[in-house]
Order: structure tokens, then C-alpha cells, then sequence
């Protein structure tokens, strides 16, 4: 079955096993960007084992039933390929970027990688210890300690948004070659398999390329990961983890809001871009940066997910400021929740979003993870020609209506750093 939009115009390809592939078609450079994703993401780590999906995404490339690392390594090298492994809340991607003339053996590689990895015992010690390493890093960084004690706070540390996505240093050391095989053959599997192929390539030539892959791949459809709803904050709650040695305060200041496919998420956005989407413009940037430069950096982050997700006031701060970058955060929601944003707010947030969407998709690996994502979230192979529109329908009062959540007396706000509270 093959379904054909106007716009960017990908062609969608459904797979006898169920598998979707996504072709784009672009001529601007003999390349070819794949995305390969399976919707196996850190939501799948099974209960009291953190970090699992996060580990096997470390060796799933280091050896395949065929082939061991060196040889998978050689084949990328080669042809000049680097092969990037990235695991979200809901996706396991392999993405890479090859020339034209290499697509049929680099897809041919990952779907060695995706369907029959072996998970050596001596690779999988090997990056053992790389993760640690890192648990460590990350133990060190007032900035990711802030965002995952929010994360946990907002959620709920045994919920799936709530655990952290690599694991702790005890969860990692304990994990399997066993434990990793069995999740895998839990977890992946055509029905939840969706490839994006962008660039000097015919669509016709990657269905079939495709269909050689992964077309006789037969597994059962991974059984559905049930998600709750977050608690609903009633009250305002603070969390500090002193982290005495460090130079800079880092604050994590946040609220859960709304699932992606809500109709207000465009109304969302919008008020999100006003607020502080980018760092060095919108309210907080203007208010705790610019005119009492308070703050190294300052943002917000609107992460709407499959349940609802957070929106995320980050803050990097000497300590001296903490308290007053906090009242700052409070004063500017409380403004935004009382009058809104103003017409010329909403006028300049559409106009940069629906102008930048063109730039956002100039290459061709911007191209697949836009079309990776709105296959995921079910948006539509037009969502990118009705995008502007969808904007441009959002009134100043839904904006003004999206900004009431966003109660300080509610708010959840962690500080990391040279601070005691």
C-alpha cells in the first residue's frame, strides 16, 4: 500500500510485516540521510531496570549474528559513515548519513544491526563501564541533576517519565546479556518499526531496497507499554541538591502540561515562544538576563509527549541570584496568567515560527526526524503544508487560556549547585 501527500511530499510504504517506510526525495546533493526508528524507547526498560534500553543501544551495533563489531565498523568506515544511536522516551534510532550509491548496503547493515544483534559479553563490558562513566559525569552536573530530580518530581519516580533514561550506575552494572536479548526480542519487531529514507534516492528504489531488508522479518507486535497521567500538582514544591564545590547554580522550574496531540498544543506553543523558547529572546530572557543580568542563561522548553509533558523553566545563575531569579520566573508567569501576551507577541511568535519552518527543514537529516516524528505522533503526511495554518488559527485568547496551568503556587522548582536554600 503507498499513499503520496503534496508538500514535502514523502511517500509512505506499508510493509507486508507491517514495517512503514517513509522515502523523501531530494536532489540538492548525492546523499542520503536514514532514520531508522523503533518504537522501543526508555518507556520499555522493564520495571527496576532503568537504563536497560539506553545499554543496548550502547553494543546493539557491536556484533549481529553475521557480522562482528570490526566488521560492522570496517563497513562503516569504508564508506565513510558514522552511525548515530539515539534513545528517547519512545524511540530507539539509528541514524546515519551515506552517499547515494550506498544506500543499499548501509540499510542492508542497519537491518543486521536492528534484527539479530548478539550483545558479546566483552563488548557489553566494555560499554558497561563507558555508561558509568558517564552516570558519573552526569552526577557531577548541576544541570542534569536539577532536570532529572524535576522529571521525578513531576512524575513520579517509578513512572516512565520519571526514572531516569540511562539508568543508575547499580541498574547498569546488574543488567544482562540475557536481560538485553530479551528485551529486545520484546521490544522490537516490525509492527513497530518505521523507516525514513531523505535524499538523491527513488522511492521506488527504497521500497524495494526495503522490502529485501526487512520484509521477511517476522516478530510479534510488542505488547502496548501502559502510561498513567502525571499526579496533578496542588501545591508549590522546592528541592535543593547543594552541590558546594560547583561555580554556578543551576535551576529546573517546571509544570506538567499537555499530551502532543491536544488541540491547544499549537496555542501552547505559541505562548511557550513568547515566554522563553529561545534563550537570549521572549519574557524571561528580556526580564532575568537582559535587564537584571542575573542569569548565564535562561529558557523555557515546552515537551509535549504520548501523556502530558513538561514545560521547563531552566536557569543558570551565580548563587547570590538564586532566589531572586526565582522570584523573577514567578512575577513573569503571574503576568503571563493574569493579562497574556500581548498582539504584537502572538503576531511576532507566529511569524518566526511559521518563517523558520522553511529553514528547519533545509537538510536532509532535519527533513527525516520532521517526518520521523509527525509518522509517530500520527500528525499526517501534510502536516507540514497545514502547519502554517494551524498557527495562524490560534487566538490571543487560547494563548491567554494555555498560560492559566502555569501557577507558581503550583510550580515544581529544583535548584542544583553552590546553594543551600
Amino acid at each position: 500500500m503507498t499513499t503520496v501527500a503534496s508538500g514535502l511530499a514523502p511517500t509512505r510504504i506499508v510493509l507486508s510485516n507491517g514495517a512503514i517506510v517513509l522515502v523523501k526525495e531530494t536532489r540538492k546533493t548525492p546523499a542520503v540521510t536514514l532514520n531508522v526508528a523503533m518504537r522501543a524507547g526508555s518507556v520499555c526498560d522493564p520495571a527496576g531496570s532503568p537504563g536497560a534500553m539506553y545499554l543496548l543501544s550502547r553494543v546493539i551495533d557491536r556484533g549481529t549474528v553475521t557480522r562482528s563489531a570490526a566488521a560492522i565498523a570496517d563497513e562503516l568506515d569504508n564508506r565513510g559513515v558514522s552511525l548515530n544511536i539515539v534513545v528517547s522516551r519512545h524511540l530507539f534510532s539509528l541514524l546515519c548519513t551515506c552517499l547515494a550509491e550506498d544506500v543499499e548496503p548501509i540499510l542492508e547493515l542497519l537491518g543486521d544491526i536492528v534484527t539479530a544483534p548478539t550483545v558479546p559479553d566483552a563488548e557489553l563490558a566494555t560499554r558497561k563501564g563507558e555508561v558509568i562513566t558517564l552516570l558519573r559525569q552526569d552526577e557531577d552536573n548541576p544541570a542534569v541533576r536539577a532536570v532529572e530530580e524535576l522529571m521525578a518530581l513531576l512524575y513520579g519516580r517509578s513512572h516512565e517519565y520519571g526514572r531516569p533514561q540511562k539508568g543508575t550506575s547499580d541498574t547498569v552494572e546488574h543488567l544482562t546479556r540475557e536481560q538485553l536479548l530479551e528485551l529486545h526480542a520484546a521490544r522490537f519487531a516490525p509492527a513497530a518499526l518505521t523507516v525514513v529514507v531523505v535524499g538523491d534516492v527513488d522511492s521506488g528504489r527504497v521500497a524495494a531496497i526495503t522490502d529485501q531488508v526487512f520484509g521477511s522479518w517476522r516478530a510479534a507486535s510488542p505488547v502496548p507499554v501502559h502510561l498513567s497521567p502525571p499526579p496533578l500538582a496542588t501545591s508549590r514544591r522546592r528541592r535543593v541538591i547543594p552541590m558546594m564545590n560547583k561555580s554556578q547554580a543551576d535551576i529546573a522550574y517546571g509544570f506538567t502540561t499537555i499530551t502532543r496531540r491536544d488541540p491547544a498544543y499549537y496555542a501552547y506553543w505559541l505562548m511557550n515562544n513568547a515566554l522563553g523558547q529561545y534563550a537570549l529572546g521572549g519574557r524571561l530572557g528580556d526580564s532575568i538576563r537582559e535587564r537584571q543580568g542575573m542569569a548565564y542563561y535562561v529558557s523555557s522548553a515546552f515537551d509535549p509527549n504520548i501523556v502530558e509533558g513538561p514545560l521547563m523553566i531552566r536557569a543558570g545563575v551565580s548563587a547570590p541570584n538564586v532566589d531572586r531569579a526565582i522570584a523573577s520566573i514567578d512575577e513573569e508567569l503571574s503576568a503571563v496568567r493574569r493579562s497574556g501576551i500581548t498582539a504584537k507577541e502572538l503576531t511576532e511568535s507566529r511569524q518566526y515560527l511559521i518563517g523558520s519552518l522553511p529553514r528547519s527543514l533545509e537538510t536532509n537529516a532535519a527533513i527525516a526526524q520532521f517526518l520521523q516524528s509527525a509518522e509517530f505522533f500520527g500528525l499526517g503526511l501534510d502536516y507540514d503544508v497545514r502547519l502554517p495554518d494551524l498557527l495562524g488559527r490560534v487566538t490571543i485568547d487560547e494563548v491567554h487560556a494555555a498560560a492559566q496551568p502555569l501557577d507558581p503556587e503550583r510550580a515544581t522548582v529544583v535548584v542544583a549547585g553552590p546553594y543551600q536554600g
